[in-house]
């Protein structure tokens, strides 16, 4: 259904928020226009962000018959919403009960305009295709998946601030030692693997006698490994436990999972302190390669971050995915060499644990407080290019979903 147009004229008034275009559309089908047979041109007021159908406009009729390759002088006047937002104005011919041109893939008039504070301006009126406003749709799309997740994070920074205030200090309320459980917490649990380790199981590394040696090589396992636990194991329940959150229009309900992990972070914090602590103790040196931590903490966050939006969003309609998610979770700390040498891995799952983000980032602490070198750059890049395609994709996914939180929750 293919038509061409001439745009004559197309003017906003910025107080009225009123349209009037003028444009000569010729009629290069097969058919003869007549306003008897319901032919016409009318227009669809679009959001741009979201392609949601708003406004189905009046029509206006040909006030003769337009013959194939006859011209039809078109004036219309239809107005912009008052609410914030971008919007698209599609003109295009039209039969009513049977189609409109543009949906079939013929050209239309585009009019763009965006509303911002109660200011409504208007951009370039264009002719366009579906085609055309796909590509372009794919090109913003991918441009605010890169953008939106740092954006999210950034702009509610404070909130997310609060809320993980919040988080750590509500675990300890009502109890004697209240926010000081946050250091005993993780100092507790080395004494407990040291003594288990260096006393009980005497485990020992070849060339290492000393009862420090396998204690040391597994807490530096344990620092990245607990703090992504602790937030993909809470993140399935997350948007149920704050359901009055979600409901709530005015919440940004993407921080919640984003409180999770730096709630982790926190908890990983006061570990590495400690746990340098017990270097000194023990007659280790804190390495000056401690230096390089940020290149491994910036991607452990990104990756656990994307994969804990993921599964909070998941989480909403799989309400059995808590339970799922701490045996996979298990499987995942006994596959990874956390509590054992890499050494006693299998050759041939050597290729397989190499493709392991946590594995990487286990290696990668070990390397640093244990090796006294930089993590190994091969394995590094790769992981900052997973971890950053989770990120993105995590978010999108969890965009994607979140307008239905509020009726299924």
């Amino acid at each position: 259904m293919s038509t061409s147009y001439v745009i004559l004229h197309v003017k906003l008034d910025p107080d009225s928020r009123a349209v009037h275009a003028e444009f000569i559309v010729r009629n290069f089908t097969q058919e003869t226009w007549t306003a008897a047979e319901g032919f016409g041109v009318g227009y669809h007021l679009f959001d741009a962000d979201t392609g949601t159908l708003i406004v189905d406009g009046p029509r206006v009729q040909p006030e003769r018959d337009v013959k194939p390759g006859e011209t039809m002088a078109v004036r219309m006047d239809f107005e912009l919403p008052a609410e914030d937002g971008r919007y698209q104005v599609l003109l295009s011919p039209m039969r009513e009960n049977v189609c409109w041109y543009y949906e079939k893939g013929g050209p239309f008039v585009l009019v763009e305009a965006a509303t911002l504070r109660g200011v409504t301006t208007m951009g370039r009126a264009r002719v366009g295709t579906n085609q055309t406003l796909q590509r372009e749709r794919l090109w913003r799309g991918a441009g605010r998946a890169l953008v939106y997740p740092f954006l999210t994070i950034w702009r509610n920074r404070s909130l997310i601030r609060v809320m993980v205030r919040r988080d750590v200090l509500g675990r300890y309320r009502g109890s004697f030692g209240g926010s000081f459980w946050t250091v005993m917490n993780p100092l507790l649990l080395m004494l407990t693997y040291f003594y288990v380790f260096g006393f009980i199981l005497n485990s020992k590394f070849p060339g290492d006698p000393s009862r420090t040696g396998f204690a040391l090589y597994y807490l530096a396992g344990m620092l990245p490994w607990l703090a992504f636990s602790e937030a993909v194991g809470r993140s399935p329940s997350v948007m149920l436990e704050h359901r009055n959150f979600v409901k709530k229009l005015v919440f940004a309900v993407e921080t919640l999972p984003v409180d999770l992990v730096v709630a982790g972070l926190v908890s990983e914090v006061f570990a590495i302190i400690l746990y340098c602590v017990f270097l000194l103790v023990v007659g280790h040196p804190v390495p000056p390669a401690a230096l390089w931590l940020p290149v491994l903490v910036i991607p452990q966050l990104l990756f656990t971050a994307g994969l804990s939006w993921f599964l909070a969003a998941l989480g909403v309609f799989v309400r059995d995915l808590g339970q799922i998610l701490g045996y996979l979770l298990t499987i995942w700390f006994f596959a990874t060499p956390i509590c054992y040498p890499e050494d006693s891995l299998p050759r041939y799952l050597l290729p397989l644990a190499s493709k392991n983000p946590i594995y990487i980032l286990v290696r990668g602490y070990r390397d640093i407080f244990l090796h006294h070198h930089a993590p190994q750059f091969p394995s590094l890049w790769k992981l900052w290019v997973l971890s950053a395609v989770v990120f993105i994709l995590g978010h999108a996914w969890f965009y994607k979903l979140r307008k239905s939180f509020a009726d299924i929750i």
